[in-house]
C-alpha cells in the first residue's frame, strides 16, 4: 500500500486555477531517482504569485508548489546519494513544471539536489531558502567583479523582503558599508539590526532616471527592475556593477547604454533557478561561513503550512518582514 501524505496542489478548470490542501499518496509523486521526506520548506515571492494564480509560474497541472525545500533523503536511485542524506533542492523547475516542496513527500532528480552544508541544518537551509541563496549569488558577482569592502557603499534595493534581508546582513558581515532601500520605513531598525549602516526610502529612485546621475554606489544588489534599477545604474560608479535579481517593480527597463560606456560599469543577471551545481554549493558553502547564523534567526519566523494561502497574498502585498520557515506536519 502507498503512504499517503499531505500536500498542496493546484488544478486547473474553464474558472481558473484552484489551490487545495490534500491527501497524495506515492503514486501521485512525479519521476525522478531520488525520495525526499520533505522537513522544511519557505515562501519565496515567486510561490507567492503561484499559490494565488497573479501570474501563470506554474505551468504544468495537477501540481504541487513550492520552489525550495530541504529534507532527508529516503530513497535513492543516485550515485551521489543514499537514504539519510539532508538535501537542499531550489530551482530547476520544481514548483513550476515539476511538483515541489509544498507536501510532506517529494519524488526529484538527484541532478537537482546539492547536500546541506557543515555549519546549516534543514530549517536553517530553509531560512535561508531560494530568496537567501540568490542573496549570495548575488554577492559572488559582486566579489567576482573584483568590488571591495574600501571601494563605497553597497546599495541593496526591497531590503526587508527576502532577498534584499540576507544580502544586507551578508554584505555586512563581510565589510561593506551598505546602504539598505525600502519602502517600508518602519523597518529601519529591523535593517540597522542585520548591518545597514544606512537606510534610505525607495521614493528616492521613483523620479524619472536619467542618462547619467550622480556616482554615488560602488555596487547594488536590485530586486525591484524598472524604474528603480534605472535610477541605480545612472548612479553606479566608475567600473561597478550591480546584481539583478527580481522585478518587484517592473521587468521594464527605462535606461540608456550611458552608464555602461561612459562609465564601464556592469550589469550582472542572476539566474538561480538553473546556476550550474558547482555554483550552488559553492554559495551555499559560502551562506554557512558569511551569515551570521543568530541574524538568519531573527530575520526569519515559523509559518504554519496551514496558512500558506494567506501568506501567499501577504507576500505579494509587501506585508512580510523576513524568511517565513514552513515546518512540513
Amino acid at each position: 500500500m502507498s503512504d499517503q501524505f499531505q500536500a498542496y496542489q493546484i488544478g486547473k478548470n474553464d474558472e481558473g486555477q484552484r489551490c487545495v490542501l490534500t491527501q497524495l499518496d506515492d503514486n501521485d509523486l512525479m519521476e525522478g531517482d531520488v525520495t525526499v521526506r520533505v522537513e522544511y520548506t519557505t515562501l519565496n515571492y515567486k510561490d507567492g504569485l503561484a499559490l494565488t494564480g497573479r501570474s501563470p509560474i506554474i505551468r504544468k497541472f495537477p501540481l504541487t508548489p513550492g520552489i525550495d525545500f530541504s529534507g532527508t533523503v529516503l530513497e535513492s536511485q543516485h550515485a551521489d546519494f543514499n537514504a539519510g542524506d539532508q538535501v537542499i533542492l531550489n530551482g530547476f523547475g520544481v514548483g513550476e513544471v515539476h511538483s515541489g516542496g509544498y507536501a510532506q513527500k517529494a519524488r526529484v532528480s538527484g541532478d537537482w539536489l546539492v547536500p546541506v552544508p557543515d555549519g546549516l541544518d534543514t530549517r536553517r537551509a530553509m531560512a535561508i531558502g531560494t530568496a537567501g541563496y540568490t542573496a549570495m549569488l548575488c554577492v559572488l558577482a559582486l566579489e567576482g567583479h573584483g568590488i571591495r569592502p574600501d571601494a563605497g557603499d553597497i546599495l541593496v534595493t526591497g531590503a526587508a523582503g527576502g532577498v534584499g534581508s540576507v544580502a544586507v546582513a551578508v554584505l555586512s558581515k563581510l565589510g561593506y558599508r551598505v546602504v539598505a532601500s525600502t519602502g517600508r520605513l518602519q523597518e529601519s531598525e529591523f535593517l540597522q539590526g542585520l548591518g545597514a549602516a544606512e537606510v534610505i526610502d525607495r521614493a528616492t529612485f521613483a523620479e524619472a532616471p536619467r542618462p547619467l546621475g550622480r556616482e554615488i554606489w560602488a555596487g547594488a544588489v536590485d530586486v525591484a527592475g524598472g524604474n528603480t534599477l534605472a535610477n541605480v545604474l545612472s548612479q553606479i560608479k566608475r567600473a561597478g556593477a550591480v546584481a539583478v535579481c527580481g522585478l518587484a517593480e517592473s521587468m521594464n527597463l527605462p535606461t540608456s547604454v550611458a552608464p555602461f560606456i561612459l562609465r564601464g560599469i556592469a550589469m550582472y543577471g542572476i539566474d538561480s533557478v538553473m546556476a550550474s551545481i558547482p555554483r550552488r554549493k559553492l554559495a551555499w558553502q559560502r551562506l554557512a561561513s558569511d551569515l551570521d547564523l543568530q541574524l538568519l534567526d531573527d530575520l526569519s519566523f515559523d509559518l504554519d503550512f496551514a496558512d500558506l494561502p494567506q501568506a501567499a497574498a501577504d507576500i505579494l502585498d509587501g506585508k512580510i518582514r523576513g524568511r517565513a520557515v514552513i515546518k512540513l506536519p
